[in-house]
């Protein structure tokens, strides 16, 4: 739950977005987010497999959006690299002879199934061209 996976996504995007006709390098890219360059690679790769991104290789290689902003939601990013629940984790072990315990991971997995339902389609009410349309 708190990672940064999203925002760095998001700013990724954002960047690609702003400039969609140009390749944007990793480095380069880093440099903007202020963060190591196997972070920003790491988090292309994700997004490439998203089918959000492409991406080449060599003197001219980098990275650009794979389609026009305004037909990327901004759901699409924050499934693309989602790995944890939107609420974090739950406890693992809880006494299976409380009564609480024993049936409290199944409630919380409705819970959280009906939160990220929420999550998603909020986002997915909000394009990346919306977005990028702030810092302008």
């Amino acid at each position: 739950m708190s990672n940064t996976r999203f925002a760095t996504a998001i700013h990724i995007m954002t960047i690609l977005g702003n400039h969609p006709e140009e390749w944007h390098t990793s480095d380069w890219l880093a440099g903007s987010i202020n963060v190591n360059p196997v972070i920003i690679r790491k988090e292309i790769s994700v997004l490439r497999e998203a089918g959000l991104v492409e991406s080449r290789k060599g003197k001219e290689g980098g990275c650009r959006l794979t389609k026009n902003p305004e037909d990327i939601d901004i759901s699409e990013i924050y499934l693309a690299v989602k790995n944890s629940e939107i609420l974090g984790k739950k406890n693992q072990n809880p006494n299976p002879k409380c009564e609480i315990g024993k049936e409290i991971n199944q409630n919380l997995d409705v819970l959280f199934s009906e939160t990220e339902v929420l999550v998603v389609s909020f986002l997915k009410n909000k394009s990346l061209k919306n977005f990028i349309e702030q810092f302008k």
